[in-house]
C-alpha cells in the first residue's frame, strides 16, 4: 500500500482523500495557494506546502510547483482529485517520470478520451453504442450544414474539445445553422483553443446516466452501478442519486455492460465514469442510450455510489494505484437502497444564480443522519479564485421518496450568512411533484424555473421570530391597550428596503425559526433562505435605504470593480452601462436605472467590493415645464 500520498487538489475533494488516508494509515500531503493557507483542508493534512498565489494558473495548474511539493515532501504517490489537473495527461505524464505513483488511468487512457470526436469513433469500434451523428475531419460549413440536414433536425452543434458545457448549440432550423456554427466555434476557439465541432442528433428529452467503472492491473474491470445526473443548470449538475429513477434490471445490465466495455477499449486502470445520453420520451430503453464521453477521473458526485454500495472508492484508488486487485468482484457488488447528493453552493438563484462570496460569518450544516462533504467551516472565506460550492450534501435511504424527503429536509436546515446559497432552491426542487414522480430530464430545472425560486418575502412566522428576538434585545413599543383587552404589541423592523410595523399577539413570544443576530442585524433562516432584519435606526445607509428610483446602484455581489465608464457629473440615458464588477470569472455590467447625471462615483477599479455596497449615485433629471 502506498505510504505517503500528495493531494494536487483542494477543498471538499481534499479534505475527503485526507479522510481515507487517515483510515488507512497513509500520511497525507497537501498543496496549497495564498488564498487558501487557513482552509481546513490545510490543517487537516499531515503535511501542507505552499505552492503560490491564489490564481490556479499560478498554483493549482502549475505542475512544476506540485512536483516540487512532492520531492520536498518525499511523497510516494499523486492524487489529482477532480477538476484542474486530473484529466491532463501531460501532467500524468510528469508524475510518471518523476517516479511516483500517479493514482488515476493512463496517460494513454487520458487523450483517448480527451478529443470526443476520437472518442466516440473508437467506442463505436468497440461497439459502444454512440448517438447518430457525424464526427468527420471536413469541418467546412457546406459539409456541416450538410450532415446536419441528413441527420434531421433540431442538431446539436459540439465542440470537440468542450466541456461544462460550453462550444454547445441546438439548432432547430436550417437557416439558424450558420450564425450558431460560428457563435459555437468562437466560444470554443476562446475556451479551448480549438474551434474544431462534431454535429449529432438533438435528443429532446435528454437524461443523463453515467456508469462508474473500475479496473486494476490484473485484468479485472467492474461496474458500480449507474447515477443518474440529469438535473442540471447550464449544463452544470445540481442534484445527482443512484440507482437511476425508471431503470429496470435489463436496461441496467445493457447500459453497465456497455461502459465495462468502454473502459476496456482503452486499456483504462482505477477509476473512471462513463457518461451516456438517453432519449426519456418513452422511459429509459436499452436502444435509447448512447455513449456521450468518459470522465478519466473520480467524480463529483462519488458519494451516491459510495453509499449504495458500501465502499470507500478513494480507498479502491489507493488500493489499485498500489498493484492490488479489486477489492471486490462484479458479483460481489450489490445496490442497496438509494441516495442523493445535492451541490450546496455560494450563490444567489433570486440574483440569477449570482456567485456570493466573502466570510461566513454563520455556518450551521445538518449533521444527523446526512453525510456533509465540506469545503469550508465556520469563519472560513469563499472567494472568487475558485468553484463555489460550500458542501455536498448525500442521504442515503430505503427508498428514492424517503432519500428525497430526508435530503429536502436537510437543505432546509442549512443556515449561511452573509453569504447567499441555492439551499432554498434545492429544497424546492427535490420536493417538487415531477421529481417526486421520476419527471425527470436535464431540462428539469430550466421548464420550472419560477416555481423553484425561494419566496421573495418571509412568512408570518419569520416576522414574528425577527419581532421576538427585537423584543428580547430592546424595549418594544406597546400599544393599543384597551378596556377589558390584553394590549398587543408592536415592534418596527427594517426588512427589504422598507420599514415594516410587526404585531406580536398578546402573552409569550417565542422565537418559531432559527436566527443569527449579529452588529444589530437579525437574520431569520426559513427553510435554507436567510431573511435579514434590522434596528430601523441602523438601517440609514445609501444600501439599506436604496428602493426603486433611488438612484443607488447597488454591486449584486462581492467582487473586483474591472471598470468604471462614467464620472461625476457626466449625463447618461438609461440603460448605459457605467460600471462592471467581476467575481469568479464572471463579468456583470451594472446600468443607469434612469436617464440623469452621475452624482457620486464610490467604487474605482481594481477596488473589491462587498455585496450590496452603493457603487455609484445618480439623480433623476430636472424638467423645467413652465409654469
Amino acid at each position: 500500500m502506498i505510504s505517503s500520498l500528495l493531494i494536487a487538489n483542494r477543498g471538499e475533494i481534499a479534505r475527503r482523500i485526507i479522510r481515507t488516508c487517515r483510515r488507512l494509515g497513509i500520511r497525507s500531503i497537501a498543496v496549497f495557494s495564498e488564498a487558501d493557507a487557513h482552509a481546513p483542508f490545510v490543517a487537516e493534512a499531515d503535511q501542507a506546502i505552499a505552492i503560490g498565489p491564489p490564481p490556479a494558473r499560478e498554483s493549482y495548474l502549475v505542475a512544476d510547483r506540485i512536483l516540487e511539493a512532492a520531492r520536498i515532501s518525499g511523497a510516494e504517490a499523486v492524487h489529482p482529485g477532480y477538476g484542474f489537473l486530473s484529466e491532463n495527461a501531460a501532467f500524468a505524464d510528469l508524475v510518471i517520470a518523476a517516479g511516483l505513483i500517479w493514482v488515476g488511468p493512463p496517460p494513454s487512457s487520458i487523450r483517448a478520451m480527451g478529443l470526443k470526436d476520437a472518442a466516440k469513433s473508437l467506442m463505436a469500434s468497440a461497439g459502444v453504442p454512440t448517438t447518430p451523428g457525424y464526427l468527420g475531419d471536413d469541418q467546412s460549413e457546406p459539409r456541416l450544414a450538410s450532415e446536419a440536414a441528413r441527420i434531421g433536425y433540431p442538431v446539436l452543434i459540439k465542440a470537440i474539445s468542450g466541456g461544462g458545457g460550453k462550444g454547445m448549440r441546438r439548432v432547430d432550423r436550417p437557416e439558424e445553422f450558420s450564425a450558431l456554427l460560428a457563435s459555437c466555434r468562437r466560444e470554443a476557439s476562446a475556451a479551448f483553443g480549438d474551434d474544431r465541432v462534431l454535429i449529432e442528433t438533438y435528443v429532446a428529452r435528454p437524461r443523463h446516466i453515467e456508469v462508474q467503472i473500475f479496473a486494476d492491473n490484473h485484468g479485472n474491470t467492474v461496474h458500480l452501478f449507474e447515477r443518474d445526473c440529469s438535473l442540471q443548470r447550464r449544463h452544470q449538475k445540481v442534484i445527482e442519486e443512484a440507482p437511476a429513477p425508471g431503470m429496470d434490471p435489463d436496461v441496467r445490465a445493457a447500459v453497465c455492460a456497455a461502459a465495462v466495455k468502454a473502459a476496456q477499449a482503452v486499456n483504462y486502470r482505477g477509476a473512471g465514469t462513463v457518461e451516456f445520453i438517453a432519449d426519456a420520451s418513452e422511459g429509459l430503453c436499452a436502444d435509447r442510450i448512447w455513449f456521450m464521453e468518459m470522465n478519466t477521473r473520480l467524480q463529483v458526485e462519488h458519494p451516491v455510489t459510495e453509499a449504495i454500495t458500501g465502499q470507500d472508492l478513494v480507498e479502491w484508488q489507493l488500493r489499485v494505484a498500489s498493484g492490488e486487485r479489486l477489492p471486490l468482484t462484479q458479483e460481489q457488488l450489490r445496490v442497496d437502497g438509494w441516495a442523493m447528493e445535492a451541490r450546496l453552493y455560494a450563490e444567489s438563484p433570486s440574483a440569477g444564480f449570482l456567485p456570493s462570496i466573502g466570510r461566513l460569518d454563520h455556518l450551521r450544516l445538518p449533521i444527523a443522519t446526512v453525510r456533509v462533504d465540506s469545503a469550508v467551516e465556520e469563519g472560513s472565506e469563499v472567494t472568487s479564485f475558485y468553484d463555489p460550492m460550500i458542501a455536498k450534501l448525500i442521504v442515503h435511504a430505503a427508498t428514492r421518496a424517503q432519500a428525497a424527503t430526508a435530503l429536502a429536509a436537510a437543505c432546509r436546515q442549512v443556515q449561511v450568512w452573509p453569504v447567499k446559497t441555492n439551499a432554498s432552491f434545492l429544497a424546492r426542487a427535490l420536493s417538487h411533484a415531477d421529481f417526486a414522480a421520476g419527471r425527470i430530464d436535464t431540462g428539469f430545472i430550466d421548464v420550472r424555473l419560477q416555481e423553484l425560486m425561494p419566496p421573495s418575502q418571509p412568512s408570518a412566522a419569520a416576522l414574528q421570530t425577527a419581532a421576538s428576538r427585537r423584543l428580547a434585545g430592546f424595549a418594544g413599543d406597546t400599544t393599543g391597550f384597551r378596556l377589558n383587552a390584553e394590549p398587543r404589541i408592536d415592534v418596527w423592523l427594517w426588512h427589504d428596503g422598507e420599514t415594516r410595523r410587526i404585531t406580536l399577539p398578546p402573552g409569550r413570544h417565542p422565537e418559531l425559526l432559527p436566527v443569527f443576530e449579529q452588529d444589530g442585524e437579525i437574520v431569520v433562516f426559513e427553510g435554507g433562505e436567510p431573511y435579514l432584519f434590522r434596528d430601523p435606526a441602523l438601517a440609514s445607509t445609501p444600501e439599506a435605504q436604496m428602493g426603486v428610483g433611488s438612484g443607488a446602484v447597488i454591486s449584486p455581489m462581492p467582487g473586483r470593480v474591472v471598470a468604471v465608464s462614467v464620472a461625476v457629473g457626466d449625463s447618461v440615458a438609461k440603460g448605459v452601462a457605467l460600471i462592471v464588477v467581476e467575481a469568479m470569472k464572471m463579468e456583470l455590467s451594472l446600468y443607469a436605472p434612469f436617464a440623469g447625471s452621475v452624482a457620486e462615483v464610490a467604487a474605482q477599479v481594481g477596488q473589491q467590493v462587498t455585496e450590496g455596497r452603493m457603487l455609484i449615485r445618480m439623480e433623476p433629471e430636472v424638467v423645467d415645464h413652465g409654469r
